[in-house]
C-alpha cells in the first residue's frame, strides 16, 4: 500500500484538525462521548481518504514494434483495369492487401508513397495503423485527361528518402517495403519493353523485407475512364489510339526485376486472398523483441472508506433528525 494525495497536502490537515478536536470531545463529554466517537471515525476515513490510499499493479502495454512498414503504391489509370478477381479493378485488389499486411503487423509504422503523374508521400510515418488502411480504402486511380504514363521508377527518389531518413534517425529499426503495382510501364505513349527504368538496387541495402505485388493478369483488361464529375459505373472505356478499348496488361518482367533489386520476393495477387505467403518471411518475434513491456501503475483504493463515511453520515443525520423532532415536541 502507497499514498498518492488526492489534495494538496496541506489542506489534509482540516480533516486531521477535525479529527483531533472530535478525539478531545470523546473524552470531555461523557454523556455525547459515543456520538463524538462516530464523528472522529468519519474524519479518520476522510483524512486517510484525502491521502489517496493506493495499490501498485504491473499493466503490459501494448506491443510496440520495431518494424516500418512502407507502401508504395501505384495510383496511375491502369490500376482501374478490370481483370481482378474476376472483372473488378485491380485497385480492389491493392485496397485488400494493405489493410490485411497493416493487419499483420501490429505496433509498427506506417507509410504510403503513391504516385500517378506525380509522386507524393500520402502518409508519414506513423503508428497509427487506421490512417493506414483508411487512406487505402480511399485511395483512387489518377483522371485520364491528366494522366502522362505509368513510369515504374517514378517513385524511386520519395522512396530513397524516405529510407534514408530512416535509418539516420532509427537504424536499429526493421524497414519493410510493399511495392504494389501492375508493372505497366509507360511514358505517355511510348510501350514498356522501350522505357529504361532506373534501378532500384541502391536501396537494397535499407530494406529488411516485404515484397512486390503485381495485380491483373497477362491477359490484361479493358480501363473506364476516370473523370471527376462521372461516376464509375457511368464512364466510358479508354480507347487506343485505333478507337479500340484500350488493354492494360501484367508485366511481370518488369516487377520480378524491381524485387530483384531490393532484394524481395515478387508475388502475383490475382485474388483478395490472405495474405500470409507475404508476410511469412518476417519474424513478427524478433522484430517486437522486448516492445511488450510492463508499466508500474497506481490505483487508488477509496470505495470502502467512502461507504464507511457514507454510512457515518446517514447515522448522523438518522440521530439529528431525531433530536430535532423530540425538540419540537417538547417545545409544543
Amino acid at each position: 500500500m502507497i499514498f498518492e494525495p488526492l489534495w494538496p497536502l496541506w489542506t489534509i490537515a482540516f480533516p486531521v484538525i477535525a479529527a483531533l478536536g472530535c478525539a478531545v470531545l470523546v473524552f470531555m463529554r461523557r454523556e455525547t462521548r459515543f456520538a463524538w466517537l462516530r464523528r472522529f471515525v468519519a474524519m479518520v476515513a476522510v483524512a486517510v481518504m484525502v491521502s489517496g490510499p493506493s495499490v501498485s499493479e504491473n499493466q503490459p502495454t501494448a506491443a510496440q514494434s520495431n518494424a516500418e512498414v512502407f507502401f508504395v503504391v501505384d495510383l496511375t489509370g491502369s490500376m482501374g483495369a478490370l481483370d481482378f478477381d474476376g472483372e473488378q479493378q485491380r485497385l480492389v485488389g491493392v485496397r485488400h492487401d494493405i489493410a490485411a499486411i497493416t493487419d499483420a503487423f501490429p505496433g509498427s509504422r506506417f507509410a504510403v508513397i503513391a504516385w500517378n503523374s506525380q509522386t507524393a508521400v500520402q502518409l508519414p510515418l506513423t503508428t497509427d495503423a487506421r490512417a493506414a488502411a483508411s487512406w487505402a480504402e480511399t485511395a483512387s486511380r489518377e483522371v485520364t485527361a491528366t494522366s502522362t504514363g505509368s513510369k515504374l521508377d517514378r517513385p524511386l527518389e520519395a522512396l530513397r528518402s524516405a529510407l534514408e531518413n530512416s535509418a539516420t534517425r532509427a537504424p536499429q529499426n526493421v524497414r519493410l517495403v510493399y511495392f504494389l503495382s501492375d508493372g505497366e510501364n509507360m511514358q505517355g505513349t511510348t510501350a514498356s519493353a522501350d522505357v529504361t527504368l532506373e534501378s532500384y538496387a541502391g536501396l537494397a541495402s535499407y530494406v529488411d523485407g516485404g515484397a512486390v505485388l503485381g495485380y491483373g493478369t497477362p491477359e490484361g483488361g479493358q480501363m473506364k475512364v476516370r473523370a471527376l464529375d462521372v461516376p464509375d459505373g457511368d464512364a466510358d472505356l479508354i480507347q487506343d489510339s485505333t478507337g479500340s478499348p484500350a488493354v492494360s496488361r501484367l508485366d511481370e518482367q518488369t516487377l520480378r526485376a524491381i524485387a530483384d533489386q531490393l532484394g524481395v520476393p515478387y508475388v502475383h495477387r490475382f485474388t483478395a486472398d490472405a495474405v500470409d505467403d507475404i508476410v511469412a518471411g518476417v519474424d513478427l518475434a524478433t522484430i517486437v523483441g522486448d516492445g511488450r513491456r510492463d508499466q508500474m501503475t497506481t490505483r487508488p483504493v477509496v470505495w470502502p472508506l467512502g461507504w464507511l463515511v457514507l454510512g457515518l453520515m446517514a447515522w448522523e443525520t438518522v440521530v439529528l433528525s431525531g433530536l430535532v423532532r423530540r425538540g419540537r415536541q417538547g417545545l409544543a
